[in-house]
């Protein structure tokens, strides 16, 4: 690392997608402020920044960038060689189904056999089509409970617009997670996959049937998509200048993880505002009990899960080229961070 790029780091940049994170509860408690201030640098984050910086959020391409979100993104960015490292895992259910029309007679995955599914079209490059992603790999799965596969059903791609309940400016490329609604009102298509707390609320708006529910199997395996896991990753160059900011940053992701256990009607305002959701939305996507494992890892079990994402992405062409996940993985930071809290424990105990 050249002197020069050193001197460059004058802030610890932050994104994320609007989901239920630690590192969120973190940011909106102040504690990643503190962080940032106490390293003697300023905390920007890229959903509040210009236009120029947006697409940091996507390619990982900006120094100093601690990136929490959708798995698509990352791992395309990854496969083409961008400087990141991955340093931690979350795993929250997100409300992920396969929803009908009203009058549809669709009741089951074995229903789906014949039909017209909604699949986004490709965007201007691999990490922005994390929507075509996501619906392909629900729909597989929801085929896979039918003992079918892609091949019995029939894509009809569907263009993806902002979320009209989203600010509409360049600084934001949140968007929603209910692609196709109005074909399928439409009758363009039978049926579209959606997840989280906004495709809970618009379902219910327009009377839109659950014809399979996701979150219902006991298969992790069947519920791997863009958010499960979420991967926690860092541009490499604040991961070797920076180590203590890093180590920082999920020091207080994990004190938010902790601080979520015992405060759920806190953790759903904060999820109401980031998610663009009410809070029946926010219920009924997340339930009852997912403040409770907001903690990242890197468990065995989480990276294998990620690596079957990593292969269903790179059959289906969202990466440029495969790659070997444990070389991306470095475990130091969460387990230097998991040790400072446990110490401050015992000193407080």
């Amino acid at each position: 690392m050249t002197a020069a790029a050193d001197t460059e780091l004058d802030t610890l940049w932050y994104t994320r997608c609007p989901v239920p994170t630690a590192s969120g509860l973190a940011h909106s408690l102040g504690w990643l402020g503190e962080t940032a201030a106490d390293a003697g640098l300023g905390l920007g984050v890229l959903q509040d920044a210009g236009p120029e910086l947006a697409p940091r959020h996507f390619d990982h391409r900006l120094l100093g960038l601690i990136r929490e979100g959708g798995n698509v993104p990352a791992l395309a960015a990854r496969a083409e060689d961008s400087p990141t490292r991955l340093i931690g895992l979350t795993w929250i259910d997100e409300a992920q189904a396969v929803l009908v029309a009203p009058d549809s007679e669709v009741s089951g995955p074995g229903d789906l056999a014949g039909l017209r599914i909604a699949v986004p079209a490709w965007a201007q490059d691999r990490a922005r089509s994390f929507p075509r992603a996501m619906a392909l790999h629900g729909f597989a799965s929801a085929l896979r409970l039918g003992g079918l596969t892609l091949a019995d059903v029939r894509p009809v791609e569907i263009g993806v617009e902002r979320d009209p309940q989203v600010r509409n400016d360049a600084r934001s490329d949140r968007r929603v997670t209910t692609w196709g609604v109005e074909e399928l009102l439409a009758g363009d298509v039978d049926a579209i996959y959606v997840k989280g707390a906004r495709a809970q609320e618009v379902a219910r708006e327009h009377g839109l049937r659950v014809a399979v529910d996701l979150d219902a199997t006991d298969s992790k395996r069947l519920r791997v998509n863009n958010g499960t896991p979420r991967p926690i990753t860092v541009h490499a160059d604040l991961l070797e200048t920076r180590p203590d900011v890093v180590v920082g940053f999920l020091a207080q992701t994990l004190r938010a993880a902790d601080w979520a256990a015992g405060n759920l009607d806190e953790v759903r305002t904060v999820l109401a505002r980031e998610t663009f959701s009410g809070a029946q939305g926010v219920e009924a996507a997340y339930g009852d009990d997912f403040h409770r494992g907001l903690h990242p890892t890197l468990s065995e079990e989480r990276l294998e899960l990620l690596d079957v994402q990593k292969q269903f992405l790179y059959t289906h062409g969202f990466l440029a080229t495969d790659f070997d996940l444990a070389s991306w993985v470095v475990p130091e930071p969460l387990q230097q961070a998991s040790a400072l809290l446990a110490a401050e424990r015992k000193v407080a105990s």
